[in-house]
Parts: C-alpha cells; structure tokens; sequence
C-alpha cells in the first residue's frame, strides 16, 4: 500500500499561491464532485443493506472472520459502527501482498459502499472511499495522527518531519517551510527545472533520430533524482548520465515500508533478524546508502557556512552560489542536530524524487492516448513559450498543460491511499463510529476514480477544470481532489512539485512528440507512488523549437500564408489525416501535402494563389498546428 510518506507532511504556506486563485472551483460541465450531497450520504438501497458477506468467497487474505478477530483484539468490539464488512477473493491476493493495493480498494468500493473494513495481515482498517469522511479525518489532525506510517517507516525517515509528530512536527514544519519561499521558487525554475529537463532533452534526442524505443518512467525518475539533488543540496546526481544507486535504495525502501504495514508479525523489530533475512538485509543497506548520501552532502555545505560566516538577513533569503534549502537551512543557524537535519532533508529528497517522477511518467501515458490534448499542449507550449525555456511567470500561462497534470494526479494520485490512527473515539459523517487506535485507510484513488464523486470519472478530461479557475486543491473542490492531502499536514511541498513538473513537461513537448510502444502491458504497482509493473516505453519524434520557424496560432497562421476563409467542418477529419500522414512519414511528397490541404481550405484562398504557399517549411509542426485549430474551433 502507499502510504502517504508525505508527499503530505506539513501545512503548505508557499506565498504567494501558484495561481492565485479568482473564484470558486468549476469545471466546464456540471460535476457530481461540485455537488452538495456527499456519497457518504446514505442511500437506502445501497448503504443501509450493503450486499451480505456470505456472497462472497472468503480467503485467508481478508476473510470476514479475521476482520472481525482482528478487530476485537486490537481495539475491541464496536458492533454498532454501522461499517460493512469487505472479504477478499483469492485473486485479490497478487494485489494485496506486493502489487497495487488500491486496485482492490477500488473494486471493494463498488461492492460494499464508500466505508468499509477490510483486514491487512494482522491489522484492521476501515478504508475510506468518500470527501466528507477524508475531509475530516485530514483536518482533525488532533483527533488522527500518522500510526501505522511511523511505525513501518521509522527505519527510513527517523525523525524527520515525514512522520513526526506533536511539538517536534510542529518544530520541523516551521524550520522547513520558510525554505520554499517565492524567490526561491522562482530561481529554481531557471537554475534547475529548465536545466535539468533541457539535459533530459539532449539525452533523448539520439533515440528520437534513430527511432529508439525509450524508457521514460526511467528518465523521468532519472531527471527528478537529479532535480531533487541540486533544489536541495546543491549537488548534481547526474543520474542521466550515469545510473545512481539512489533510485533503487529508494525504491527499495519504500517497498519495505509498504511491506511492513501488511506483515503477518512485526519481526522486523528484532534487530537479529534484521541482519539475517534477506529482505531486511536488502533494507537496511538501501537506507544506509541513502543517509550516507544526505550526510556527506551536510558536512560538505556545513563547512563552507562555517568558514563564510553565513546567516540569513532577509525573509526571502537566497544565496546566489548555492541556493538550495541546505544552504537556507544552515545560514538560518538553528539549533538543530546533524541527525534531526540529515531525517528532515531525507525526508524531502525522497518525497521529491518519487513523486514528480511518477507524475510525469503518467503525465506522459495519459496523453499519448489522447492525441487532441497532446496536440492542444504542445499548441499552448509552442505559444506561450516562442521556442525558448520557462520562466516562473511563464507557468501561470500554461494552462491546459497544468489542467493535463492535475487530471494525471486524478487519475494516478501520488500517493494512493494515505493512513491515519484515530487518537481518541470519533464518529465520522455519516454516523458511522471508530474507537481509539482504530487505522483509517483513506483511498485517494477511489475518491479520485468514484463515479459518484465525479462525471467520466475513469476518463482523461483535463477540460473538466476550468481554465480561468483556480489550480483545483483540496479546499476549492471540497476534498474531492487530493493529490497532496490536507489539512495541517497536507504537503509541504506542492507548489514545488507542480511547478517541476509543469517545466519539466512543457520542455519535453517543445521538443518531441511521442507515441506508446506497441502491445506494451502497462500494468501498475506500488512504492509510495503507483508505477508502472515493466516500465513505459515510448517511440520519440523531434519537433522544431526556433521561434522563427513557428507560425502564429491557428487561423491567424492560415491568414500569413494567404489563406482567408476554412471550411470549419472538414478541419477535425482532415486534420486527422494530416496527423496520420506525418506520423507515417516526415517528408511526404508535396502533391500529397496538396490534395490533402485543399480538402480542408477548399478553393478559397486569395485568387491566383496556389495553396501549396501554405505548406510550411517544417510539416510536421504545421500538421499539429491545423490539428490544434481543429480543437480549438467550435
């Protein structure tokens, strides 16, 4: 299971907001998600007489037997919560020891309503599939603590502020948050974001001449690791040149964490053992390799602070050689331990990693399905941009192509499902009651994926959120969307990991056009954020990015060649073929280019004018400029 290893560890005060917000959330079509009613409201025919247990095989994965067993050893008997009874089929177990885990929540879900417990090893959940229910155990932050996620990931973050709680959270979050000021932001983006996603680019460009396949969850994960390392530490991974052991240690251990919260027995804290299983083993060298990694590059900055005699003198203090939260953390001269400081910044580095590389993997998946929206993207890009890098206020401007990444963390949300103890007895929305200790498992997927939460609620519709709204969050869409958690805890760093990921993409798509590798099974798995089982391999086709090149937008580009009136109704169908002429070859025969443009133009272009004068030296980009007017035209 993911588990929320946050991805959602403190308040989220960066100021001032990416997109500052103007109105209310909306979206372009009336959403169940906008809708007053919850799902948590009870429907007679659904939750009042949830479909009966005995239905359903039982397996030794979560039989209702050990459900109920589990629970009345753990936190006693509460007969009366009102919470239905889940029971997992055998072929649920690939999925629940070591797969996706979400994926089962998911069908669960279906069955036996928006609230149900289920049994995890020897644990007891109740899972959590509703806004309401999730939007109250998030802000009750007294009432719900992190539980289950501190104890199974205490080997890997210690006491940093991933997981820690009380005061010394409270501590921590103070001391971090100051880091991720504006100016920062905006320094970052020119100094890291663009630079390490235009060495992505160069890495790239020989398997898009050669026609390669790639793997891009791997260059995406490459690319964040090295992003992650130079926002935080000043010091370049360069893992896209050259494999880091860092990727797998994480990923490693975070599966171990994911691991521990199902295992039958806790033998994992009997230190003998540690040293003997092989999985433990595997663990513990991956954590040690990640904190020597984050010790070395303390020390290192350390001695540099020190001998310079640095200390913050502004609010917005950034050190123009070495801008990094390190470097920020230092000059603030607070009384911290080197072990405190080594746990905060783990943390960090691997939320930051593991996060954004998987958003942009999914990113990318999603709209090579959807070739109008990878056309209408790269349109924007191209028009925003006029061939050069992003800057920090270019992102406010691409706006589609943030509405395409907040639909992937929709539809992936990095984390999946986040946990949460109850501290004292509660009753949730809907009446529905949980006693002290009680694990809460609440299922962002499902929130995200629920038909009853949202229209096309399985489809990629970056449309569904309005362009000239807010950047939806949880509070402008009543936790309904919550890639980032909330409440108190939600992600400290969210606006780092959107702006990341928004110049990361647009400098992909300035560059390239891309498509699925065939017959690819894209199966997905856990860490803390959903992956791919096998990767994601794509085939890459270069784009032209000098601005000189590019046409203006649409009709107006038509205009400039003398075209002046186009037959509105054959654009999406001619458009379509010019789309799969180019893919099949980038030098089609001018006679083609011809026939196929007259089809859309028609014979009104201005008198005596061949319509060939429209073919643009570069094909391929006009090509995707008359499939985005298609689009854009109503």
């Amino acid at each position: 299971m993911s588990l929320s290893l946050s991805f959602s560890s403190s308040l989220s005060i960066l100021s001032p907001p990416l997109l500052k917000p103007t109105s209310i959330f909306a979206t372009t079509t009336p959403l169940h998600s906008l809708s007053v009613k919850s799902s948590i409201d009870k429907d007679p025919a659904s939750t009042s007489n949830p479909k009966p247990n005995t239905t359903k095989p039982s397996s030794w994965v979560s039989p209702d037997w050990l459900t109920s067993l589990t629970r009345s050893l753990t936190i006693g008997r509460d007969e009366d919560s009102g919470i239905p009874i889940a029971s997992a089929k055998l072929d649920d177990v690939s999925d629940l020891l070591g797969g996706a885990l979400f994926l089962p929540l998911f069908k669960w879900m279906n069955d036996y309503g928006p609230i149900y417990r289920l049994a995890a090893g020897p644990r007891n959940f109740v899972v959590v599939s509703d806004p309401a229910i999730a939007k109250h155990v998030l802000r009750n932050y007294g009432k719900y603590a992190k539980g289950l996620v501190a104890e199974v990931s205490e080997f890997l973050f210690g006491s940093g502020f991933a997981i820690a709680e009380g005061s010394l959270w409270t501590a921590r979050r103070r001391a971090v948050v100051p880091s991720l000021h504006k100016k920062y932001l905006s320094v970052i983006v020119d100094r890291v974001f663009c630079k390490c996603a235009e060495r992505l680019v160069e890495k790239l460009q020989a398997s898009a001449q050669d026609g390669t396949a790639v793997n891009m969850e791997e260059n995406f994960s490459q690319l964040t690791l090295d992003v992650i390392g130079l926002s935080l530490f000043n010091y370049n991974f360069d893992s896209l040149a050259a494999n880091s052991p860092i990727i797998d240690a994480v990923y490693t251990a975070l599966k171990e964490a994911e691991a521990r919260s199902t295992d039958i027995l806790p033998y994992w804290k009997i230190k003998a053992l540690c040293k003997i299983i092989p999985r433990q083993v595997k663990a513990e060298q991956s954590v040690t390799v990640i904190r020597e990694t984050v010790e070395e590059l303390i020390a290192k900055c350390k001695e540099i602070v020190e001998a310079e005699g640095e200390r913050i003198d502004e609010e917005e203090y950034i050190n123009d050689a070495d801008p990094s939260i390190l470097r920020f953390l230092l000059a603030s001269r607070e009384e911290v331990s080197s072990v405190q400081l080594r746990d905060d910044l783990l943390s960090m580095l691997v939320a930051g990693h593991e996060t954004t590389g998987s958003v942009l993997t999914w990113t990318a998946y999603l709209l090579s399905k959807e070739s109008s929206a990878l056309l209408k993207a790269q349109e924007e890009v191209d028009r925003v941009l006029q061939g050069r890098s992003p800057s920090y206020e270019d992102v406010k401007d691409l706006k589609f192509l943030t509405r395409c990444i907040t639909e992937s963390l929709r539809l992936y949300p990095h984390p999946p499902v986040l946990i949460r103890r109850a501290q004292v007895a509660d009753k949730l929305p809907g009446n529905y009651k949980v006693n002290a200790g009680q694990d809460i498992m609440i299922s962002v997927y499902n929130i995200h994926r629920s038909s009853k939460v949202w229209e096309r609620a399985e489809e990629f519709v970056p449309e569904r959120f309005d362009m000239e709204g807010p950047v939806p969050n949880e509070s402008n869409t009543d936790f309904r969307f919550i890639p980032f958690s909330g409440g108190p805890r939600k992600c400290v760093g969210d606006q780092f990991a959107l702006l990341e990921s928004i110049v990361a993409l647009a400098i992909f798509l300035q560059h390239f056009t891309f498509e699925l590798v065939p017959d690819q099974n894209i199966g997905m798995t856990t860490g803390a954020t959903i992956h791919t089982t096998n990767g994601l391999y794509m085939k890459l086709s270069s784009r032209p990015t000098n601005p000189q090149l590019v046409p203006p937008l649409h009709l107006d580009c038509m205009s400039k060649f003398g075209i002046h009136s186009i037959n509105k109704k054959l654009i999406p169908r001619a458009a379509s073929e010019l789309s799969e002429s180019a893919a099949k070859s980038t030098r089609m025969e001018s006679q083609v280019k011809h026939a196929v443009l007259v089809k859309v133009m028609g014979r009104n272009g201005s008198r005596g004018q061949d319509t060939r004068g429209a073919v643009h030296s570069s094909w391929i980009f006009a090509t995707e400029q008359l499939s985005c007017a298609a689009v854009g035209i109503k």
